[in-house]
């Protein structure tokens, strides 16, 4: 679909805002990147096995950036497989796609870039779509949960200034798989239950949390069969229609557990014949660059002496790389070194935890109710952040923030929830909208219907964040508050994640 054959002008602008953001993401890296000198990081840094050509270094030049920290994970393990047992803390399927995009589309840069040169360019391609596939999977699914346009609207803005801007750019698997994630939401929230497992299931396939997403799947048929039940309890219908009602609502939740764990257990299943099932001779297979950065580093290749985790009842290799290499476990990140990662990720534990109490002391009964029924008095008044359809989203984003914060690296909670939930950014635009008054115009204000597309401030632009910008002065200290975390982590997190220097 062509940018200009999308009749929602809601939608086209968020295609527009998106790549334009995006586009000034690639080019303030290559500046940053050309003016800061990188930092000296302890970081993986894998040698190159081939001579870089005068493409080669340009192409450094202008994407290096984008290339840094995890980055050189993926895009080893796209170029060379898992050799390390440590790559298998990154999931497949976001270098599968670099892989496979190289060799289909960059085929004919072959004689002018190597290999590890083409998969950047892929890489960064790739994110480019996916980030503004993801803004629009976004718009789509705030327009059915919301019943508000307008709010949908504003937060796929909000998205596209995201403060895990740079891992949205860069060779990370977020931008993947925020776009599959909020992709099956929609399909779920519109009804399109096997579409939506697919997208889920390809998700986990990228993420190790994309297994919280059964969640979404458990709510919806418990809805489904709330609704059901109460029409057979408000009718004549007979005993085997209600014992039909309850095999085919535990066969859906049934199905949809297997579908979307499948691909973690394949993942551990290939991670269990790599390393304890493997022949011996394998290790003389690798190159010898990698090789000797094995032997320098201590890291373990197949073919050598069985790790421990082989020997457990569940041979895990996830959590056991989580473990001895990156020391993720619970509450081992609470000590006075890491303060200030912690206030690196206030603001973003602050809005979670602020959207959190709000939507429950809302309606804290239909809370109570898991989500299935609200009072009377709610049902034509709760639209935009406070829609019955919410709760589970909310649930969804505290469970993640709770798990971040209590058992992983707590810096990378701002990238591990702006690609993984949407009241981030739904909580963010019902915050600006309940806190700024002109935010739309007189004419917008007339029209209240939930799908009249309305023209915003001056000019043709339907976007209001230039405007709010503009008028810097007279805004409140809330919206200050939340455009300055977004437009300040966008642009700090390209300044200095870019010269290999810490941030989230």
């Amino acid at each position: 679909m062509r940018l200009l054959e999308i009749q929602d002008p809601f939608l086209r602008e968020v295609f527009r805002f998106a790549l334009s953001t995006r586009c000034l993401t690639l080019l303030l890296q290559a500046l940053f990147n050309l003016l800061i000198p990188d930092h000296a990081a302890d970081a993986f840094h894998p040698p190159r096995l081939s001579v870089p050509g005068h493409g080669d270094q340009l192409l450094e030049l202008l994407l290096g950036g984008l290339t840094r920290w995890d980055a050189e994970h993926f895009l080893f393990i796209a170029e060379h497989g898992y050799l390390y047992e440590h790559n298998f803390a990154f999931f497949p399927v976001f270098p599968l796609c670099v892989r496979v995009a190289t060799d289909l589309i960059l085929w004919p840069l072959h004689g002018l870039l190597c290999l590890h040169s083409r998969l950047i360019l892929s890489a960064v391609l790739l994110n480019t779509i996916f980030s503004t596939l993801a803004a629009a999977a976004l718009y789509h699914l705030g327009c059915v949960v919301l019943q508000c346009r307008r709010t949908a609207f504003l937060a796929s803005l909000l998205y596209c200034l995201t403060p895990a801007n740079v891992f949205m750019a860069a060779g990370y698997s977020e931008s993947l798989f925020a776009f599959l994630a909020f992709s099956g939401m929609w399909q779920l929230e519109s009804e399109w239950h096997v579409t939506s497992c697919c997208l889920l299931s390809l998700a986990t396939g990228v993420r190790s949390n994309g297994l919280i997403n059964f969640g979404f799947l458990l709510h919806s048929q418990c809805r489904r069969f709330a609704c059901g039940l109460q029409s057979y309890l408000s009718s004549s219908a007979r005993l085997p229609q209600l014992v039909g009602l309850v095999f085919g609502s535990a066969a859906s939740v049934l199905l949809g557990a297997l579908v979307l764990v499948l691909p973690f257990t394949l993942f551990q299943y290939y991670a269990y014949l790599t390393f304890c099932s493997a022949d011996a001779s394998l290790k003389q297979v690798l190159p010898k660059p990698l090789l000797q950065l094995a032997l320098d580093k201590g890291y373990r290749v197949a073919g050598g002496e069985l790790p421990s985790w082989c020997s457990q009842k569940y041979p895990i290799a996830y959590s056991y790389v989580q473990d001895v290499y990156w020391n993720v476990g619970f509450l081992r990140y609470f000590s006075l070194l890491q303060i200030p990662n912690f206030l690196l990720a206030l603001p973003v534990v602050t809005l979670i935890s602020w959207a959190t109490w709000m939507y429950v002391a809302a309606d804290p009964w239909f809370c109570l109710k898991l989500g299935l029924q609200r009072q009377k008095r709610f049902v034509k008044t709760a639209t935009g952040f406070h829609s019955s359809r919410v709760f589970v989203y909310v649930i969804h984003a505290s469970a993640l923030l709770l798990f971040g914060f209590l058992c992983m690296h707590v810096q990378v909670l701002t990238r591990f929830l702006g690609s993984s939930s949407p009241v981030l950014y739904w909580f963010s635009a019902h915050l600006l909208q309940d806190n700024e008054p002109a935010l739309w115009n007189r004419r917008a204000a007339a029209s209240l219907g939930p799908c009249r597309p309305a023209q915003f401030g001056k000019g043709n632009s339907i976007n209001p964040l230039p405007n709010l910008l503009l008028s810097w002065t007279t805004c409140t200290a809330v919206t200050k508050c939340i455009l300055g975390y977004f437009l300040s982590y966008w642009l700090l997190g390209l300044i200095l994640h870019c010269n290999f220097l810490p941030w989230t």
